[in-house]
């Protein structure tokens, strides 16, 4: 079996989130699952949910983290944000990186989704790389104001090396 490399900024990110072993997280886009195997590696009585648009993200995280599906501690969905139904009745943390719904349409729908899940305390952790430096204020500016707007309190980290931002909503 090949081993899968983890991106730097993707470990920054998880690493960041710092989740814990009895957390409950929700993924939003999944994608080629990088995320979910590191989310997954701390968890022991907590629980990933990861969802994806994407048919062939939902796949690939399946097929990456095939153990810990198995092992009960990663469900995996391919459904969009807007229609979710979060079997999870209350998450303790929330992780997106690159999904550009909250800075480039109105989301309020899917921020109080949210809003509603997330447990007083949690957090909403939105990261996006930053190659282009000129598009991180229309960045931080959009998705601060959709978690602002949503009720959540919002921090913004702006890390280097890897080039990531992070738009942080606390409830």
């Amino acid at each position: 079996m090949v081993v899968q490399q983890i991106p730097a900024r993707i470990r920054w990110a998880v690493d960041f989130m710092d989740p814990q072993p009895a957390d409950h997280v929700l993924e939003i886009g999944c994608g080629a699952g990088a995320a979910a195997e590191l989310i997954c590696s701390r968890l022991e009585t907590g629980k990933l949910f990861a969802i994806d648009r994407s048919e062939s993200g939902v796949d690939r995280t399946k097929r990456r983290n095939a153990d810990a599906i198995k092992a009960g501690r990663l469900t995996v969905r391919q459904i969009d944000l807007a229609t979710l139904r979060v079997p999870v009745k209350r998450l303790t943390k929330v992780f997106a990186f690159n999904v550009n719904l909250f800075w480039v349409r109105e989301c309020a729908d899917e921020v109080a989704l949210l809003h509603e899940r997330v447990v007083p305390g949690g957090a909403v952790h939105l990261f996006f790389e930053t190659k282009i430096p000129e598009d991180v204020p229309r960045i931080v500016k959009g998705a601060s104001a959709a978690l602002n707007g949503g009720g959540f309190r919002v921090s913004v980290i702006d890390n280097k090396s890897p080039a990531v931002v992070g738009i942080i909503g606390r409830r």
